[in-house]
């Protein structure tokens, strides 16, 4: 649902492709420049692509979806809660609502569904590597969905 990722990230060219890989243990997401078909860097900019063209890759059927870099020029950083909503009811655990209500920005459902993504302007001192918590500003890319996330604010 590309209309729904806000306007401030589709305009940077910091997007890139996604595929699904197993690394023997589980299913990862490697990310993929769509102009070499090669994977993609996190610090490497000119492994990333304008929005539309990894958008186009995506629709083409060359890969499981889209994502977006987060680099030390750009004024964003995203928070990962992982395994915080159930795929069945859509109900978010309360510790990830407490979270999702303080921040109050962008959020979307991660590819599973299972988890949420949430978009901040502002930057993470130090990256922050929790069970179910993951915050990074720089050097790390998110899967995007466009799938916002129903919460009920009060």
């Amino acid at each position: 649902m590309p209309d729904e990722i806000p306007p401030e990230l589709k305009i940077r060219p910091q997007w890139v492709n996604w595929k699904y890989a197993w690394d023997g243990k589980r299913w990862t997401k490697h990310p993929y420049n769509p102009r070499t078909g090669r994977k993609a860097s996190t610090t490497d900019l000119l492994t990333w692509s304008p929005f539309e063209e990894v958008l186009e890759a995506y629709e083409a059927g060359m890969y499981n979806g889209t994502g977006f870099v987060l680099c030390s020029g750009d004024p964003f950083a995203a928070v990962d809660l992982d395994y915080c909503r159930d795929v069945e009811t859509g109900e978010i655990e309360r510790w990830a609502m407490e979270i999702i209500e303080a921040l109050d920005s962008y959020t979307e459902l991660s590819p599973s569904g299972k988890g949420i993504h949430v978009f901040v302007r502002g930057k993470v001192p130090v990256a922050l590597n929790l069970p179910h918590i993951e915050m990074y500003s720089a050097e790390r890319y998110f899967t995007m969905t466009g799938r916002i996330a129903e919460v009920c604010r009060d």
